[in-house]
Parts: structure tokens; sequence; C-alpha cells
């Protein structure tokens, strides 16, 4: 029997039962690479032979009952914008096609220390540039409602494999929607934590935007409570990392409150949106209200933080690739574009850094507001269902001209800010693509996000709507 789209819990709790084996998931779970993932490119490397040899060694250390952790025997996809030790982190540049690393991210190491076990690593946009998949080392990746569609970016890889059924868990970073984004377009669950909460690193720099999260990408919001339990809490080598929650994810993920106050903004105040997408969200929306909570209609505006976001972020990349970027043969070899934005951000000055951090602090403010008043935000995730393959993206929806970050309108607010936010599936357009709604939370309240997910799901299920190969 296939293992393809059996939730992570459930394949933990059969695999801890006995009833099936890490190494008959493994088999099955590289077959179904072998066969679907030429058609999509999610994965760019693999490590079949150690993936095997680590299921069979696992299946006799649960055959003979010796206790194994949380996600013993779980097929794992690593995003290539993160180490796995013993294979490249290319970042989906070509200066890096050779950059073997000898040490787990910590966010691997944990996942591998409770048993997943890494199947390879999934594409990326290069250096999580752009809000589709596509690089010059690993070429594009394919939507799987979709093959003439991205599947988002940047973590477009990760999304394509779990909508696809490849693998049940996925690895995934966000610093401006690099989960949501493809979460929304492909159709799966994505969340964004806390910044803090999975610790980032080691790295050879500190980051100076403070904005990247680590998380998850997921079919569905069990299976991403699970993952945050391996691996949330403090570690040394991230200053910003936060302590461990005195309590599992997985634990309450139904302990939803029985009221909550929700606010829907449509449109954050300045964005534009596909009128089939907002349809498919404004029926997302109307689930809560069946649920019995309180919703109301936010009609105020957010600052508009995209050319602020978007200056600060080019801090984080340019720190990974000052060194590269001073060699003509390298420099060269990556994105003209990214080199173009990468330029000016060396010669950003002290005032134009200060004017940013006073454009966070008015954003800051007004979400607090926000909080002070409504449990939970819902917002559209993306602006617009999937665009070509190839891009580039949008530059008008329904006829109307968007400016650059327009298509990303609804995501890059919450890394500026930090807060947690998740999107769930929102429905399918005239064109059979996914919608995606956004949810959320006050500050370090991903149990919330996880909860509200989960109770939507619930009312909502999409367990039963992948698509067909």
């Amino acid at each position: 029997m296939s293992t393809a789209y059996t939730p992570a819990w459930n394949l933990a709790a059969r695999i801890a039962k006995k009833e099936i084996s890490p190494l008959e998931v493994m088999r099955d779970t590289l077959e179904r690479i072998d066969r679907i993932n030429p058609a999509l490119n999610a994965f760019v490397s693999l490590r079949p032979e150690a993936a095997m040899a680590e299921a069979r060694a696992l299946t006799e250390k649960i055959t003979a009952g010796q206790p194994a952790g949380l996600l013993a025997g779980l097929p794992l996809g690593v995003k290539d914008l993160e180490d796995t030790a013993g294979m490249v982190t290319s970042y989906g540049s070509i200066p890096f096609k050779d950059n073997r690393v000898e040490d787990d991210s910590i966010q691997v190491a944990r996942l591998k220390a409770a048993g997943a076990i890494v199947v390879g690593k999934t594409n990326v946009s290069e250096f999580g540039f752009t809000g589709f998949t596509k690089n010059r080392l690993h070429g594009i990746t394919r939507n799987p409602w979709n093959p003439e569609r991205t599947p988002g970016g940047s973590s477009g890889g990760a999304a394509a494999a779990i909508t696809a059924g490849l693998v049940p868990l996925c690895t995934g970073s966000d610093a401006g929607g690099s989960i949501r984004i493809p979460a929304s377009y492909s159709g799966c669950f994505g969340l964004k934590p806390s910044f803090g909460r999975i610790p980032v690193g080691p790295a050879a720099y500190v980051s100076t935007s403070t904005m990247i999260a680590m998380g998850p990408l997921t079919r569905c919001v069990r299976d991403a409570a699970l993952y945050m339990d391996c691996t949330m809490g403090y570690h040394p080598a991230d200053p910003y990392s936060l302590p461990a929650p005195k309590t599992s994810y997985l634990a309450g993920i139904d302990d939803v409150p029985q009221r909550l106050k929700i606010a829907f903004s449509p449109n954050l105040g300045y964005a534009v949106v596909q009128k089939e997408i907002q349809s498919c969200v404004e029926k997302a929306v109307q689930v809560f209200e069946e649920m019995g909570y309180e919703v109301v209609l936010w009609t105020e505006s957010l600052p508009d933080t995209g050319d602020a976001w978007s200056a600060l972020n080019a801090t984080d990349i340019y720190a990974q690739v000052c060194e590269v970027l001073e060699l003509e043969k390298e420099r060269e070899q990556i994105g003209r574009t990214l080199v173009s934005v990468l330029d000016k951000t060396r010669k950003m000055t002290v005032a134009q850094l200060t004017a940013i951090q006073q454009l966070r602090a008015q954003l800051n403010d007004c979400l607090a507001k926000i909080f002070n008043e409504f449990d939970i935000l819902l917002t559209p995730t993306m602006p617009t269902e999937a665009f070509a393959v190839s891009g580039p993206p949008p530059c008008e929806i329904d006829g109307q001209p968007i400016p650059l970050l327009g298509v990303v309108a609804f995501t890059y607010p919450f890394n500026f800010s930090g807060h947690p936010a998740a999107s769930v599936p929102a429905g399918l357009t005239s064109n059979k693509m996914p919608a995606g709604l956004q949810i959320i939370a006050p500050r370090h309240r991903d149990d919330l996000v996880l909860q509200v997910a989960r109770a939507y799901e619930i009312a909502r299920p999409w367990d039963s709507w992948w698509p067909e190969f």
C-alpha cells in the first residue's frame, strides 16, 4: 500500500505500532520520487542509499523494542538553503554548486534526532530571493496542480514535494513569505513561526534583518504541530532563539478558545486582490462565523512596508554572498537582478537603516492596536493564483496595475513584525489552482495559530483534495 498522502503523525503512529516499517516507508517514498520528481523537479539532490541504510537500521531498532523518536522513520525533505551533513547546500546558485557541508543546521539536527530520515534537498529560488522557484543551477520547479504554473518560492521545491505526496515533511524558511507563498500556491499547510521560535544556524553571521523564520511545510496542521515540538527551543548558536514553551503544540492542538474575536482584512488597506482569490478567501472566512466566532471586517490600513522590508531583507543575502560578489567569474554566474539589488545594499547608509526601523516601529504599533482588540487577523495569503512557471510575477491583477511587491503584499509585513502566520487552503479557482487564507496571531502565540488552523481544518477538511498525476 502506498504511503503517499498519509499524514506524518499517522505514519509515525503506524511505525511505532510496528504496522509498517521505516524500511517499507522509505522504499515506497524513493519509488514515488523516482517516478514523479522528474516531472516536477522538487528534489534537486537525493541520498537514496544512505536513506535506505538508515531506514533499515531504524527498522531493526524498532523491531528489537528499543525506543525511537517522535518522527522515527519519517522521510524528510530539506530546503536547499539549509545545511545537511554530507550534502551540498547550493542555495540554488552556481558558485555554490560544490558547497558540501559537514554539519546539520540546528533545525535539521533536531528533526534527525527525533528519527526523521533526510531523503534529499528541495529546490529554491537563488538565495531565496524570489517568490517563484527557478535558478540557473537546478532550473525550474513545477506546480503539481498544473506543471505550467509555479509552486511559489522560495520553498517551492518543498511545497511541490508535499503536495505531490513525495514526502510527509519538508523544512522551510521564511523571510518575506517563503513558506506561506508556496503553501498558498501549492495548496498545502505552511507555518511561519514567531521570529526566534526555531533557531537559525549555526551560521557565519548573525542576521541583521531579524526577519528569517524556520518552519514546516506539511499536508495537515497536526503534522506542523508535531514538527514544532521537535524543533522549537533555545540554542546557544542563535542569540535570537526563544525558550521552548512549557506545553506541547501537538498536545494542545485542539484547545482552541471557545470565544475568539477575529479581524478580517481583505486587502490590508493597500493590496489589490484577484477577484476569484477574494471569493475563495471570503468563503473560507465564513467558516469561522459558522463555527460561532465573531468576525469583524477590518477596514483600516497597515503602513505599506514593502520597500523597507525588501531593503532590509537584502542585507542578510548580502552577508552570505559579499565575498563571492568580489570575484568576477562567480559574480557573473549569479542572477543579474539579485546582483543589482546587492550592489545597492552595500551602499546603504545609517540614515536609510534608521528610516527602515522607524517604519518598522510604526507597523508594530499598528499591529499592537489590532491585537489589543482582536485575537486573530485573517487575510488572503496571496493576491493571485500561481503564475507562469518561469515567471515573471504579474504586474497587474484583473487589469489593475500593481507595484513590484504587490504580488506578495500580504506576507512580508509579518516578517517585518515577527508575528506567527500560517497559510491554509481556501479553495480552488476556476483554473483549478489553490487559494490560501492567512492566519496571523499575536507575537509568540504560535499555539493559537495552530489551534485556529486546526479548527478550520476540521470544519473544512482538505485531506482529500490533492492533485492527480
